[in-house]
Protein backbone atom coordinates (compact mmCIF):
# COMPACT_ATOMS: atom_id res chain seq x y z
CA UNK A 1 0.00 0.00 0.00
CA UNK A 2 1.28 3.31 -0.93
CA UNK A 3 1.69 7.28 0.68
CA UNK A 4 1.76 9.98 -1.56
CA UNK A 5 3.05 13.27 0.12
CA UNK A 6 3.02 16.87 -1.91
CA UNK A 7 5.88 19.34 -2.63
CA UNK A 8 6.19 22.62 -4.42
CA UNK A 9 7.46 22.27 -7.87
CA UNK A 10 10.26 24.64 -6.35
CA UNK A 11 10.78 22.33 -3.30
CA UNK A 12 11.81 19.85 -4.90
CA UNK A 13 14.95 19.35 -3.13
CA UNK A 14 17.52 16.53 -1.59
CA UNK A 15 16.79 17.91 1.78
CA UNK A 16 12.95 17.62 1.24
CA UNK A 17 13.05 14.36 -0.28
CA UNK A 18 14.81 12.94 2.35
CA UNK A 19 12.70 14.30 5.01
CA UNK A 20 9.83 12.19 3.37
CA UNK A 21 11.48 9.28 2.65
CA UNK A 22 12.50 9.02 6.11
CA UNK A 23 8.86 9.32 7.26
CA UNK A 24 7.75 6.35 4.74
CA UNK A 25 6.08 8.13 1.79
CA UNK A 26 6.55 6.29 -1.77
CA UNK A 27 4.92 8.81 -4.21
CA UNK A 28 5.57 12.53 -4.70
CA UNK A 29 3.23 15.03 -5.69
CA UNK A 30 4.28 17.95 -7.18
CA UNK A 31 1.80 20.42 -5.91
CA UNK A 32 1.31 23.38 -7.14
CA UNK A 33 2.97 23.12 -10.76
CA UNK A 34 5.44 25.70 -12.47
CA UNK A 35 3.37 28.74 -12.97
CA UNK A 36 4.69 28.96 -17.04
CA UNK A 37 2.94 25.57 -18.53
CA UNK A 38 0.02 28.29 -20.25
CA UNK A 39 2.38 28.47 -23.40
CA UNK A 40 1.86 24.50 -24.14
CA UNK A 41 5.99 24.25 -24.73
CA UNK A 42 7.07 20.63 -24.36
CA UNK A 43 8.59 20.19 -21.06
CA UNK A 44 9.48 16.39 -20.64
CA UNK A 45 12.30 16.69 -20.00
CA UNK A 46 11.99 18.51 -17.23
CA UNK A 47 9.99 16.24 -15.73
CA UNK A 48 11.95 13.50 -16.30
CA UNK A 49 14.55 15.19 -14.54
CA UNK A 50 12.51 15.94 -11.32
CA UNK A 51 11.29 12.32 -11.89
CA UNK A 52 15.03 11.00 -11.52
CA UNK A 53 15.76 13.12 -8.90
CA UNK A 54 12.60 11.79 -6.71
CA UNK A 55 13.32 7.84 -7.58
CA UNK A 56 17.36 9.00 -6.39
CA UNK A 57 15.73 9.24 -3.11
CA UNK A 58 13.61 5.82 -3.52
CA UNK A 59 10.58 7.29 -4.12
CA UNK A 60 8.38 8.17 -7.14
CA UNK A 61 7.33 11.15 -8.69
CA UNK A 62 3.32 9.75 -9.39
CA UNK A 63 0.97 12.99 -9.52
CA UNK A 64 0.70 16.14 -10.27
CA UNK A 65 -1.82 18.66 -8.63
CA UNK A 66 -3.47 21.63 -9.78
CA UNK A 67 -6.12 23.83 -10.99
CA UNK A 68 -7.92 24.55 -14.31
CA UNK A 69 -7.51 27.70 -15.76
CA UNK A 70 -9.91 30.02 -16.01
CA UNK A 71 -9.80 30.18 -19.50
CA UNK A 72 -11.41 27.03 -20.07
CA UNK A 73 -13.52 26.76 -17.01
CA UNK A 74 -15.33 30.06 -18.06
CA UNK A 75 -14.96 29.06 -21.96
CA UNK A 76 -12.44 32.48 -22.70
CA UNK A 77 -11.70 33.08 -26.67
CA UNK A 78 -8.31 31.32 -26.18
CA UNK A 79 -10.21 28.34 -24.65
CA UNK A 80 -9.02 25.42 -27.33
CA UNK A 81 -5.25 27.16 -26.92
CA UNK A 82 -5.05 26.79 -23.51
CA UNK A 83 -6.87 23.31 -23.87
CA UNK A 84 -3.98 22.32 -26.26
CA UNK A 85 -0.94 23.36 -23.44
CA UNK A 86 -3.26 21.15 -20.97
CA UNK A 87 -3.21 18.34 -23.76
CA UNK A 88 0.93 19.04 -24.22
CA UNK A 89 1.14 18.57 -20.37
CA UNK A 90 -0.55 15.72 -19.70
CA UNK A 91 1.85 13.77 -22.51
CA UNK A 92 4.82 15.67 -21.30
CA UNK A 93 3.73 14.05 -17.68
CA UNK A 94 3.07 10.43 -19.84
CA UNK A 95 6.86 10.11 -21.38
CA UNK A 96 7.90 10.62 -17.38
CA UNK A 97 6.07 8.30 -16.13
CA UNK A 98 3.81 10.41 -14.12
CA UNK A 99 0.70 8.44 -13.21
CA UNK A 100 -2.08 10.31 -12.37
CA UNK A 101 -2.82 14.07 -12.78
CA UNK A 102 -5.72 15.66 -10.18
CA UNK A 103 -7.12 18.72 -10.99
CA UNK A 104 -10.48 20.63 -10.40
CA UNK A 105 -13.04 22.36 -12.31
CA UNK A 106 -14.29 25.56 -10.36
CA UNK A 107 -13.94 29.19 -11.44
CA UNK A 108 -13.77 30.56 -7.93
CA UNK A 109 -12.09 28.54 -5.21
CA UNK A 110 -12.30 27.50 -2.25
CA UNK A 111 -14.72 29.39 0.53
CA UNK A 112 -14.02 29.26 4.26
CA UNK A 113 -14.96 31.46 6.78
CA UNK A 114 -13.05 32.26 10.42
CA UNK A 115 -10.42 29.70 11.46
CA UNK A 116 -11.67 27.51 14.85
CA UNK A 117 -8.78 26.83 17.04
CA UNK A 118 -8.44 23.10 18.20
CA UNK A 119 -6.04 21.12 19.85
CA UNK A 120 -3.19 22.24 21.02
CA UNK A 121 -3.70 25.56 19.91
CA UNK A 122 -3.90 24.22 16.25
CA UNK A 123 -5.64 26.38 13.44
CA UNK A 124 -8.65 24.51 11.86
CA UNK A 125 -9.89 25.11 8.90
CA UNK A 126 -13.61 26.03 8.80
CA UNK A 127 -16.82 26.78 6.80
CA UNK A 128 -19.81 28.23 8.45
CA UNK A 129 -22.55 28.58 5.80
CA UNK A 130 -24.52 31.00 8.15
CA UNK A 131 -21.19 33.26 8.17
CA UNK A 132 -20.45 33.33 5.10
CA UNK A 133 -23.98 34.63 3.69
CA UNK A 134 -23.67 37.47 6.26
CA UNK A 135 -20.74 38.55 3.63
CA UNK A 136 -20.71 36.38 1.01
CA UNK A 137 -17.83 36.70 -1.75
CA UNK A 138 -19.17 38.48 -5.31
CA UNK A 139 -17.04 37.81 -8.33
CA UNK A 140 -18.54 39.76 -10.80
CA UNK A 141 -15.90 38.72 -13.64
CA UNK A 142 -16.18 34.66 -12.79
CA UNK A 143 -20.30 34.61 -13.16
CA UNK A 144 -21.29 31.57 -14.94
CA UNK A 145 -24.30 29.49 -14.47
CA UNK A 146 -24.50 25.99 -14.24
CA UNK A 147 -25.29 25.09 -17.80
CA UNK A 148 -22.48 27.09 -19.53
CA UNK A 149 -20.01 25.38 -16.56
CA UNK A 150 -21.58 21.72 -17.57
CA UNK A 151 -21.17 22.70 -21.70
CA UNK A 152 -17.75 23.52 -20.86
CA UNK A 153 -16.63 20.62 -18.38
CA UNK A 154 -18.07 18.16 -21.31
CA UNK A 155 -15.77 19.88 -23.84
CA UNK A 156 -12.58 19.76 -21.92
CA UNK A 157 -13.42 16.35 -21.17
CA UNK A 158 -14.03 15.06 -24.70
CA UNK A 159 -10.65 17.01 -25.31
CA UNK A 160 -8.10 15.84 -22.83
CA UNK A 161 -9.56 11.99 -22.17
CA UNK A 162 -8.17 10.39 -25.43
CA UNK A 163 -5.06 12.24 -24.97
CA UNK A 164 -4.85 10.97 -21.01
CA UNK A 165 -5.93 7.58 -21.99
CA UNK A 166 -3.18 7.69 -24.87
CA UNK A 167 -0.28 8.73 -22.70
CA UNK A 168 -1.12 6.39 -19.53
CA UNK A 169 -2.30 9.13 -17.10
CA UNK A 170 -5.27 8.88 -15.53
CA UNK A 171 -7.56 12.58 -15.15
CA UNK A 172 -8.71 12.55 -11.22
CA UNK A 173 -11.17 15.51 -10.46
CA UNK A 174 -11.42 17.24 -7.08
CA UNK A 175 -14.89 17.40 -5.34
CA UNK A 176 -15.80 21.15 -5.38
CA UNK A 177 -14.52 22.44 -0.91
CA UNK A 178 -17.37 23.20 0.62
CA UNK A 179 -19.24 21.09 -1.41
CA UNK A 180 -22.43 22.87 -1.70
CA UNK A 181 -24.60 22.16 -4.96
CA UNK A 182 -25.56 26.02 -5.49
CA UNK A 183 -23.52 29.19 -6.67
CA UNK A 184 -21.11 30.82 -4.41
CA UNK A 185 -19.33 34.11 -5.33
CA UNK A 186 -21.55 34.00 -8.49
CA UNK A 187 -20.30 30.67 -10.43
CA UNK A 188 -22.14 27.44 -10.37
CA UNK A 189 -20.72 24.68 -8.25
CA UNK A 190 -21.32 20.91 -10.65
CA UNK A 191 -19.25 19.06 -8.84
CA UNK A 192 -20.96 18.92 -5.12
CA UNK A 193 -22.10 15.32 -5.12
CA UNK A 194 -21.33 12.16 -6.13
CA UNK A 195 -24.71 11.88 -8.51
CA UNK A 196 -22.39 14.70 -9.75
CA UNK A 197 -19.25 13.17 -10.48
CA UNK A 198 -21.58 10.10 -12.36
CA UNK A 199 -23.01 12.82 -14.44
CA UNK A 200 -19.23 13.54 -15.11
CA UNK A 201 -18.29 9.86 -15.77
CA UNK A 202 -21.05 9.57 -18.18
CA UNK A 203 -19.42 12.88 -19.99
CA UNK A 204 -16.67 11.18 -21.39
CA UNK A 205 -16.99 6.65 -20.30
CA UNK A 206 -13.12 6.00 -19.78
CA UNK A 207 -10.79 4.34 -17.16
CA UNK A 208 -8.76 8.17 -17.43
CA UNK A 209 -11.66 9.86 -16.32
CA UNK A 210 -11.48 9.81 -12.31
CA UNK A 211 -12.05 11.06 -9.09
CA UNK A 212 -9.86 12.04 -6.65
CA UNK A 213 -11.85 10.26 -3.75
CA UNK A 214 -11.13 13.50 -1.17
CA UNK A 215 -12.52 11.96 2.24
CA UNK A 216 -12.89 15.52 3.90
CA UNK A 217 -14.94 16.89 1.29
CA UNK A 218 -17.25 13.40 0.73
CA UNK A 219 -17.87 13.84 4.64
CA UNK A 220 -18.97 17.44 3.65
CA UNK A 221 -21.11 16.63 1.36
CA UNK A 222 -23.18 14.47 4.25
CA UNK A 223 -22.27 11.03 2.96
CA UNK A 224 -21.02 7.72 4.73
CA UNK A 225 -18.30 7.87 3.63
CA UNK A 226 -17.69 3.69 3.70
CA UNK A 227 -20.61 3.85 1.35
CA UNK A 228 -19.61 6.31 -0.88
CA UNK A 229 -16.23 4.24 -0.94
CA UNK A 230 -17.91 1.39 -2.34
CA UNK A 231 -20.19 3.78 -4.72
CA UNK A 232 -17.15 5.45 -6.49
CA UNK A 233 -14.64 2.47 -5.57
CA UNK A 234 -16.60 -0.31 -7.09
CA UNK A 235 -16.59 1.67 -10.34
CA UNK A 236 -13.11 1.62 -10.56
CA UNK A 237 -13.29 5.32 -10.16
CA UNK A 238 -11.01 6.37 -7.42
CA UNK A 239 -7.52 7.42 -8.76
CA UNK A 240 -6.10 7.98 -5.24
CA UNK A 241 -7.30 8.87 -1.89
CA UNK A 242 -6.97 12.36 0.34
CA UNK A 243 -7.44 10.81 3.37
CA UNK A 244 -8.23 13.51 5.86
CA UNK A 245 -11.25 13.94 8.31
CA UNK A 246 -13.45 16.63 9.72
CA UNK A 247 -16.17 17.17 12.19
CA UNK A 248 -19.34 18.84 11.64
CA UNK A 249 -22.22 18.73 8.87
CA UNK A 250 -22.54 19.68 5.21
CA UNK A 251 -23.01 23.65 6.57
CA UNK A 252 -20.77 23.93 9.23
CA UNK A 253 -17.03 22.10 9.34
CA UNK A 254 -14.15 21.98 10.62
CA UNK A 255 -10.96 20.31 8.85
CA UNK A 256 -9.64 18.49 12.12
CA UNK A 257 -6.51 16.35 13.06
CA UNK A 258 -6.96 12.83 10.96
CA UNK A 259 -7.59 10.98 13.97
CA UNK A 260 -10.07 12.94 16.20
CA UNK A 261 -13.08 13.60 13.54
CA UNK A 262 -16.23 12.23 12.98
CA UNK A 263 -15.30 9.27 10.12
CA UNK A 264 -13.91 6.14 11.70
CA UNK A 265 -10.37 6.37 9.63
CA UNK A 266 -10.05 2.65 10.34
CA UNK A 267 -13.27 1.38 9.13
CA UNK A 268 -12.29 3.99 6.22
CA UNK A 269 -9.60 1.76 5.33
CA UNK A 270 -11.12 -1.31 5.57
CA UNK A 271 -13.40 -0.58 3.41
CA UNK A 272 -10.92 0.43 0.34
CA UNK A 273 -9.56 -2.84 1.23
CA UNK A 274 -12.64 -4.77 0.95
CA UNK A 275 -13.08 -2.72 -2.70
CA UNK A 276 -9.58 -3.61 -3.83
CA UNK A 277 -8.17 -0.16 -3.73
CA UNK A 278 -4.44 -0.15 -2.53
CA UNK A 279 -3.35 3.29 -3.19
CA UNK A 280 -2.06 6.01 -3.08
CA UNK A 281 -3.38 7.76 -0.02
CA UNK A 282 -1.98 11.34 0.96
CA UNK A 283 -3.16 13.21 3.48
CA UNK A 284 -3.69 16.43 1.60
CA UNK A 285 -3.46 18.73 4.56
CA UNK A 286 -3.59 19.39 8.30
CA UNK A 287 -4.54 21.42 11.27
CA UNK A 288 -2.01 24.82 11.13
CA UNK A 289 0.19 24.32 14.13
CA UNK A 290 0.71 27.64 16.14
CA UNK A 291 4.61 26.62 16.38
CA UNK A 292 7.23 27.66 13.53
CA UNK A 293 8.58 25.53 11.18
CA UNK A 294 5.57 23.18 12.92
CA UNK A 295 3.96 22.37 9.04
CA UNK A 296 6.29 19.56 8.65
CA UNK A 297 5.90 17.71 12.33
CA UNK A 298 2.11 18.02 11.13
CA UNK A 299 2.82 16.13 8.18
CA UNK A 300 4.71 13.89 10.13
CA UNK A 301 1.81 12.84 11.84
CA UNK A 302 -0.57 12.30 9.26
CA UNK A 303 1.71 10.19 7.17
CA UNK A 304 2.67 8.20 10.47
CA UNK A 305 -0.89 7.95 11.44
CA UNK A 306 -1.92 7.02 7.56
CA UNK A 307 0.76 4.47 7.97
CA UNK A 308 -0.29 2.40 11.08
CA UNK A 309 -3.90 2.57 9.65
CA UNK A 310 -3.05 0.79 6.43
CA UNK A 311 -0.76 -1.47 8.08
CA UNK A 312 -3.70 -2.83 10.85
CA UNK A 313 -5.78 -3.09 8.02
CA UNK A 314 -4.03 -4.59 4.96
CA UNK A 315 -1.44 -6.91 6.89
Amino acid sequence: MTIQEHLAWNAINDDNLSFLKAIGVDYVTINPPPPNLKDGSDRSEFWKELQKQVESHGMKLNNVGMNCWDEITLGAPDCDQKIEAWCMMIRNLGTAGIATLGYNFKPIGNFRTTATIGRGGARYSTFDYDEFMENPADVPDKYISEEKLLENLKYFLERIVPVAEEAGVQLAMHPDDPPIPEPLGGAARILSSLDHFERMFDMVSNDANAMLFCQGCVAEMGEDVCSAIRRIGTQNKIAYVHFRNIRGTPKSFQEVFVDEGDVDMHQAMQTYKEIGFDGPFMMDHTPGLPQKNAQWAGRAFAVGYIRSTIQAVYR
